[in-house]
């Protein structure tokens, strides 16, 4: 895992006039290392139906399909990966359910990412490296210097086995063209919403392509 992880928001897509098909392809064509849907407002049938949509060309492209926060719509839709907050499902219930998931999960401070990673997920997020405006109460930022603490944590914890075996970080929060080479030491991947969209509808490839380089995928 290296590179971008781009997140489709269902409201921000709404909100700019974009397709989600249309930016999903956009971005696809960069190769990115995950794609989340993001669909806080939407139905269960219509996350379901978006996420079939997107097997084939997330398969194409050699990118994780990620369900945010429902593991039971992830695995109805044949999905790959669920994504858990804080407040979801406990991974420990998630893996007896739908043991074929992978899983994710956010966290925001030391203690929250040394507890995450004692359940072994298939990646961490950590964050708000940056202030974001993405979600409506976000946590404190960490900075670089607070994510660059994280990735410590995360290879402490592999204990002395090789940077390879490490849990996967992803970078969240603010991470835009000009800080993506920042978070790159320190973060396998960085989470992405808003600035793939702040060029508009054309400009989402290109916004897609240079974040991925910066943050370390080939592109």
């Amino acid at each position: 895992m290296r590179g971008l992880y781009a997140i489709l928001d269902l409201s921000l897509l709404a909100s700019a006039g974009i397709e989600p098909l249309a930016f999903a392809r956009s971005v696809l064509a960069v190769k990115p290392v995950a794609l989340q849907v993001r669909a806080k407002a939407a139905r269960d049938e219509e996350i379901v139906a978006l996420l079939r949509a997107l097997r084939a060309p997330c398969d194409a492209a050699g990118c994780h399909l990620v369900c945010n926060d429902r593991p039971d719509l992830a695995a109805l839709a044949g999905a790959g990966f669920v994504h858990l907050g804080q407040t979801d499902m406990p991974i420990a219930e998630v893996r007896l359910r739908w043991p074929r998931l992978g899983i994710g999960i956010s966290t925001h401070d030391l203690a929250q990412l040394e507890r995450a990673l004692d359940v072994q997920p298939d990646y961490v997020a950590y964050g708000p490296v940056f202030a974001t405006r993405s979600k409506a109460n976000p946590d404190p930022v960490v900075g670089i210097e607070g994510l660059a603490a994280a990735a410590d944590v995360v290879r402490a914890h592999a204990k002395g086995a090789a940077a390879a075996a490490a849990c996967p970080l992803v970078a969240i929060g603010g991470i835009d063209r000009e800080n993506a080479r920042d978070v790159a030491p320190h973060a396998n991947a960085g989470a992405v919403i808003a600035e793939l969209l702040r060029g508009g509808e054309g400009e989402i490839e290109s916004r897609a392509r240079a974040l991925h380089r910066a943050l370390g995928g080939e592109a």
